[in-house]
């Protein structure tokens, strides 16, 4: 029961890896203010196309283009829960119940250069590429309490055991373990993942249609994550004085681990102009990334439950057969004799030794993935994007996109990566841009994203969901060099349910309903220069 509860402590920060922004699964697509108030833009000829459409680049004017931009997102991921033990809960006892993390980058900065000169561009971008933000569960998860009240279940399960066979209430007591399975306990996780990314590249006007671009960036990703599970009390005992009643936090978990990693995305891409009718193409390459853990973690041991769980008996037995009349030395005897017998029973064997075994079995996948000095995959996958733009007045642009994201082929920990389907991410855009008059541009667009989601993969420790995402913007031309732009867009996810069934002894069980959403909402603000 306590190693199930460890391997939702040490894997509930991973749920803040997932991006703030639009993308993949590890990937952020709005990288510049452009992105944010059109959707739109891998056909677009502009500054921002040193990420979208860096082959297009070629074709704006000579000299230096520089572009500074700034970004704040907010996120809110709600899971609701469905569980029948949650009526357990001392401090909480309804279902189903919302558990909520809120995820906050107040500032995203980002740059594009370029330098063209005859037929070369030569170009520059920093931006965050994945991560981008801090999340915090303030109560932990669902899964956190899901284990927690099956904790308890398990431990009134082993108390009814040993006191069947001592013939008197010891560990069901009301002073103990009662007999309800009812339990309280505090927990909290916070987690922060930024990839960093820098790109230098150049691209090449082959004609006065045609042109081509290779470069290369390079990612540094810092991660970090911090969270515990402690004052665990089944009934009125916590849980620490049948693990280490010596110390009160041997029964508490606590998880701070720093991740960093290096990876390079080779890229390459094409742009092509006829008459109105722009057409790009992009491909990034898969990033290997290994992230290296430097952790300090704090895990409890169920190696001593025999021993504790005697010392426990024997206190109170010897106490017992004192009142009874038995010398202190005789009580102590006959205390030790029935302890030892009654932990030699076959139900109560049986019962502590599934413990430990289910204990050594999983305490590597419990703790794994955040070992100190461990290496753990965590690839950006592969994408390929398309784009379209049309301009039927020169005033007015139209562009449509797609984007495909191989994140089944992206190695994450444990390939979990192979729980998505094959096809990977598909996500659709179109946007329009208009000049209102020869200071002013005003823009809106749309972007919907498809995971290749499985009930396998939905998991509330990390998940994401469909959703379709609409922005809008403007640009203000302060003089033929300089633009500034405002931009605001809002994502609107789907929900997406799951159910479980739960076995809890033979012929129990109880169904654990999940329903997944989020809410996210980004500003962005920059200013485009020439010089």
């Amino acid at each position: 029961m306590v190693n199930k509860f460890k391997t939702v402590c040490l894997t509930a920060a991973i749920a803040s890896s997932s991006a703030t922004f639009a993308g993949g699964l590890l990937t952020n697509t709005n990288q510049h203010v452009a992105f944010n108030r059109m959707m739109s833009r891998e056909a677009s000829i502009g500054i921002d196309g040193v990420y979208y459409n860096p082959a297009g680049v070629v074709f704006m004017g000579e000299g230096s283009h520089l572009a500074l931009n700034w970004q704040m997102a907010y996120q809110t991921r709600t899971i609701k829960n469905d569980y029948k033990l949650f009526t357990n809960n001392v401090n909480n006892p309804t279902t189903p119940r919302d558990f909520k993390g809120k995820a906050f980058a107040p500032v995203i900065p980002s740059f594009q250069y370029a330098y063209n000169k005859g037929r070369w561009s030569l170009q520059g971008n920093f931006a965050l590429t994945g991560g981008g933000g801090k999340c915090t569960f303030d109560n932990g998860l669902g899964s956190f309490e899901k284990i927690v009240g099956e904790t308890a279940m398990g431990a009134i399960g082993l108390a009814r055991a040993i006191d069947n066979k001592l013939g008197a209430e010891m560990f069901t007591s009301d002073q103990a373990f009662g007999k309800n399975g009812s339990y309280s306990f505090n927990s909290y996780m916070h987690g922060r993942q930024y990839y960093f990314g820098l790109s230098a590249g150049a691209a090449y006007k082959v004609n006065d249609n045609f042109s081509v671009y290779a470069g290369l960036r390079g990612i540094y990703a810092t991660c970090n994550y911090y969270g515990y599970v402690e004052d665990i009390k089944v009934g009125n005992m916590p849980l620490y004085q049948v693990l280490d009643p010596s110390k009160e936090n041997s029964a508490n978990i606590e998880l701070s681990c720093d991740q960093s990693g290096i990876g390079f995305t080779p890229m390459l891409a094409v742009d092509y102009k006829t008459g109105r009718w722009n057409f790009s193409a992009k491909y990034e390459f898969k990033t290997r990334m290994r992230l290296k853990n430097k952790s300090v973690n704090q895990l409890p041991s169920i190696g001593n439950l025999d021993d504790n769980l005697k010392n426990q008996m024997n206190k109170v037995l010897t106490a017992k057969f004192m009142q009874a009349g038995l010398p202190q030395e005789q009580a102590m005897i006959k205390a030790e004799q029935t302890s030892t017998n009654v932990l030699a029973d076959q139900t109560v064997v049986a019962t502590t030794a599934g413990l430990k075994q289910q204990f050594d079995s999983k305490i590597n996948k419990a703790i794994g993935e955040y070992a100190d000095g461990k290496k753990i995959a965590g690839d950006i996958p592969s994408l390929l994007t398309v784009g379209v733009g049309y301009s039927p007045i020169d005033e007015l642009r139209i562009n449509v996109g797609f984007h495909w994201f191989d994140d089944y082929n992206a190695t994450s920990y444990n390939n979990r990566n192979k729980l998505l389907k094959k096809r990977g991410t598909l996500e659709f855009n179109a946007g329009v841009e208009y000049d209102v008059t020869k200071k002013i541009t005003v823009s809106t667009g749309w972007q919907n994203t498809n995971y290749g989601l499985t009930d396998e993969y939905m998991d509330d420790k990390s998940f994401v969901v469909g959703s379709n995402s609409v922005g809008l913007g403007g640009v203000y031309h302060i003089t033929k060099k300089l633009d500034f732009s405002v931009a605001y867009f809002h994502t609107f996810y789907n929900h997406v349910k799951t159910s479980e069934t739960v076995t809890l002894a033979p012929g129990v069980s109880n169904t654990y309903n999940s329903d997944y959403t989020r809410n996210n909402n980004a500003f962005a603000a920059g200013v485009n220069i020439t010089f």
